[in-house]
């Protein structure tokens, strides 16, 4: 009985199924870490967008009446908002939930106010840092909400 030598020649495709997955766990790897820093970022995005929307109504609930001139055939009493009032709500509202302590870096934004006299606008900044890939962000991602909320009165 004779043996066949060994070929001590290499396969071509030996090993590249390793470098295979290896890759594809690469791209996985990155693909979850991207999902949880957008997911992060929209979540605390949707959290801010409640506490605009929670202040807003509150600012709406400060008004006060405009009679105008009275008599018959005049106007019916209106609800005014006035700006300072609305940003002095909103900062009121977001202290008393505690929202500063939720948020970081959380601001009540120049454009809150009362744009037409009867809408509350409240505009709040804050500042998100998503999970991993906070060493690409270090400074973290700005968001921004704006909600409106209108005074109106009913019989």
């Amino acid at each position: 009985m004779r043996r066949r030598p060994r070929s001590t020649a290499v396969e071509p495709d030996a090993g590249q199924v390793g470098v295979l997955i290896i890759g594809y766990l690469l791209v996985s790897l990155l693909v979850v870490t991207v999902v949880l820093a957008v997911s992060a970022v929209y979540i605390e995005h949707k959290k801010l967008l409640s506490a605009a929307d929670g202040a807003a109504l509150a600012a709406a609930d400060d008004y006060s009446i405009d009679v105008g001139t009275g008599g018959p055939g005049a106007a019916p009493p209106l609800p005014t908002l006035d700006g300072a009032r609305v940003a002095d709500s909103t900062t009121a509202y977001l202290t008393a939930i505690g929202a500063g302590d939720r948020f970081e870096l959380l601001t009540v934004d120049p454009a809150t106010g009362a744009p037409d006299g009867r809408t509350a606008r409240v505009v709040l900044t804050a500042v998100v840092h998503p999970p991993i890939v906070n060493f690409l962000v270090p400074a973290g991602i700005p968001i921004v909400a704006q909600a409106d909320a209108r005074a109106e009165l009913t019989r």
